[in-house]
């Protein structure tokens, strides 16, 4: 279990964000998390993270704890508040790990304040949305503004971010849907839309190569957002750039194979940019 520090409120122009700090005496790690995500979604890999950093975990502007719902988003506003938050809680340089619309974020973190990245992670993201992935989000924003069953709105989520070997065990799905159901911290549509929105106007082409900090490009070999195909040419982008695959995972690499997520991780940032 992670060792809780701190979990507190910073408070910004315009948002109030909510934040968590885990673990010891480790380099400070911070997670950003992706669309429709908050502190919650890094819960499978926060115990073996926290052992060997203190991870700091926030949740974005506009959802979750962090207030208020209808905040303007976009990826460089969410990587702004990073910044600050990296300033509020006095460390620096950060390592950063960020998770789909968090990669974006994480990319823009590295580009707009590279003082304040150590080593840069790249989970299931890439430079900028594909026009599928757009218009898909889009239509799940629709689906979510029209209202309905919740349970079939979530599960048309998980049939884009999981493996397909995630729907042969029944009590997974349904564990998955209970939970997502009953969450006490539920994002609302209208933050929904917005972080679709943010998704669909940020264009990171041009980033990879003025970052200097030793990048990894994580991807799950069946991932239907992100292909893992592209991946290698994004890490070649990076000056100091290297790429690693995950067999059997799907968009949610760190959910469905947590053990194997985090290894990489922590070897990467600990022992240098081979991972």
């Amino acid at each position: 279990m992670a060792t809780l520090l701190l979990a507190s409120m910073l408070m910004l122009n315009d948002v109030e964000l909510y934040y968590e700090v885990h673990g010891g005496d480790g380099p400070p790690l911070l997670l950003i998390a992706g669309l429709a995500s908050d502190v919650s979604s890094w819960q499978s890999v926060l115990p073996a993270l926290s052992e060997q950093f203190r991870v700091i975990v926030v949740d974005n502007r506009g959802i979750g704890r962090s207030v208020p719902e209808d905040v303007p988003v976009s990826v460089d506003l969410m990587a702004d508040d990073c910044a600050a938050l990296i300033d509020h809680l006095g460390y620096g340089p950060v390592h950063v790990l960020g998770h789909s619309m968090g990669g974006f974020t994480a990319l823009s973190l590295a580009a707009r304040h590279p003082e304040k990245v150590n080593k840069l992670v790249l989970a299931a993201a890439g430079e900028k949305s594909l026009s599928r992935n757009t218009l898909l989000f889009s239509d799940l924003a629709d689906r979510y503004d029209r209202g309905g069953d919740l349970a079939d709105f979530f599960r048309m989520i998980f049939y884009w971010i999981f493996s397909s070997a995630f729907f042969e065990d029944e009590d997974t799905v349904k564990g998955a849907i209970e939970f997502a159901l009953s969450y006490p911290y539920p994002q609302s549509p209208v933050s929904f839309r917005n972080q679709v929105k943010a998704i669909e106007t940020f264009d990171g082409r041009g980033i990879a190569g003025s970052i200097n900090a030793p990048a990894l490009v994580l991807a799950g070999t069946e991932d239907l957002l992100f292909s893992a195909a592209a991946g290698p040419e994004l890490a070649k982008k990076f000056p100091r750039g290297t790429f690693l695959a995950i067999d059997g995972a799907a968009h949610s690499i760190h959910a469905e194979k947590p053990e194997i997520f985090a290894e990489a991780v922590i070897r990467f940032l600990k022992e240098g940019s081979n991972p």
